[in-house]
């Protein structure tokens, strides 16, 4: 599954310087369990836009980013479905980068495959999980094993990574759902980091915000990014 594409953004600009869960989701209910297979497929498979921001030094960083439905594809040798997610990546309000990549997947239940991106990368996913249908606030699990090939012809491996799921509580009737996303396994120290997507959502499973932090090792340790929704 494509992570965000931030990391871009991140280097220049440091290279510069659920519903009905437990009776509904307001007064003092308190809900405990959210629907993430449902919050999975809104966040990357459905129509969709988002623009997150963040302070580098005195650099501005920021994406814009929009998930396009696909429809049906072929992905090795697989009938899948697929959607697209097109970053714009701007430092200081000047684009820096674009990068369109499609994520490949099916449903009944929600398994991602892998994907394809614009630099040529061919992603295949091995999911060791099912989603579940409800999760209660605290659960985490293992999602994915991804290794990543410089083409589509396999020859180079150039990187591999595992990304797992985690619900944690925001308030009574709000949580975060997070997807994070480890190092380049095959790097003794990956320059990009690990990142964390999260995203707040209620028991109808509507995304009412999100935020991205990228853990980027520096010479003084690790740095963490946040990206916010604006």
């Amino acid at each position: 599954m494509k992570k965000l594409g931030l990391c871009t953004a991140v280097a220049l600009s440091l290279s510069a310087c659920a519903g009905g869960m437990n009776g509904g989701t307001s007064g003092n209910t308190i809900v405990t369990q959210y629907p993430v297979e449902a919050a999975m497929l809104n966040i990357y498979t459905k129509a969709r836009s988002q623009s997150l921001v963040a302070t580098v030094g005195n650099q501005t960083a920021s994406a814009d980013i929009t998930v396009t439905p696909k429809g049906n594809m072929v992905f090795n040798n697989k009938q899948v479905q697929a959607a697209e997610v097109n970053t714009i990546n701007k430092v200081n309000n000047q684009i820096t980068d674009q990068s369109v990549a499609i994520n490949y997947f099916t449903v009944n239940p929600l398994v991602f495959h892998g994907y394809t991106d614009s630099s040529g990368k061919y992603s295949l996913a091995t999911q060791s999980t099912t989603l579940p249908k409800l999760a209660t606030v605290g659960s985490s699990s293992q999602l994915i094993a991804e290794d990543v090939y410089a083409d589509r012809s396999m020859r180079k491996k150039i990187g591999s990574y595992k990304q797992g799921w985690s619900l944690v509580r925001d308030t009574n009737n709000t949580a975060w759902f997070c997807v994070d996303n480890s190092a380049n396994l095959l790097l003794a120290n990956d320059p990009n980091g690990t990142s964390s997507e999260c995203y707040k959502i209620n028991a109808r499973v509507d995304i009412l915000d999100s935020r991205v932090t990228i853990n980027q090792p520096t010479t003084n340790g690790i740095k963490a990014i946040i990206f916010t929704s604006r």
